[in-house]
Order: structure tokens, then sequence, then C-alpha cells
């Protein structure tokens, strides 16, 4: 579980090895996260873009870059929250994700919500 919070919004991720999605003779290695947003601070805050980072077990990194997550763009007002599901494709039975969401606040100023490290493991992976 990755659990951090950036000016008052709080990103927590819990993340599920899906053995009915992978093919790891094929290495194909499918997980599913899912992501709290709350906001704990004062102010309403949106998020505009997200930005991933994934690794694998065999240092191959991608970037991913877009706006909003799932479709959606939310604008969480103090006390909001907004959870989503995506999932990862990998390579290996074993990588990392971590990363950032855009927020701007209404007058404007941006920062970025960073989304601590969490691992994407195949349960048999890790012992």
């Amino acid at each position: 579980m990755s659990d951090t919070t950036t000016e008052g919004i709080r990103v927590r991720v819990q993340c599920r090895y899906a053995p009915e999605r992978s093919q790891p003779a094929h290495s194909r290695y499918f997980f599913v996260y899912t992501v709290t947003i709350t906001n704990e601070g004062s102010e309403p805050a949106q998020l505009k873009t997200r930005h991933w980072i994934i690794t694998d077990s065999n240092q191959r990194v991608e970037e991913v870059r877009g706006p909003g997550v799932v479709g959606e763009t939310p604008t969480l007002r103090p006390g909001q929250s907004f959870t989503y599901s995506s999932g990862c494709l990998l390579r290996t039975p074993y990588g990392t994700m971590h990363g950032s969401y855009q927020m701007v606040r209404p007058d404007g100023r941006m920062f970025d919500a960073v989304i601590a490290p969490f691992v994407l493991a195949v349960p048999h992976a890790i012992n």
C-alpha cells in the first residue's frame, strides 16, 4: 500500500495481482490498483493530469502522462474523496509504480500531489 499527503491532498493506493487477466507463460502479468484521493486540506483542488513511472524487475521504465484519471478531472472540496481503479500490465512478475497528480487551486496555483511508490508483485514473487 502507498499513502502520502501533499498540500492537504492524500493519495492512497492499494494493488492486487489479477491472475485471471495474466498470462505468465507469455510474460504478461496484470495488476489492478485502486486509488483514493482525499482532500484533507482547507482549500478545493482539481486534478488536471497524471504522471506514472512504472518500473519492472528488469529495470525497464515506462512513463505514462495524460489528462485526468479514468476520463475525469475531479474537483475535491475539503473533506471530499474520489476513488477509481485501473490496471497495469508488466512483462515481469515484480515491479513498482509511483508518480504524481497535477492539481490546481481555484486561484490558479498548481502543485504536484505525490503518489508514493508501491509494489506490483505476483504473490510468490516476493517470498
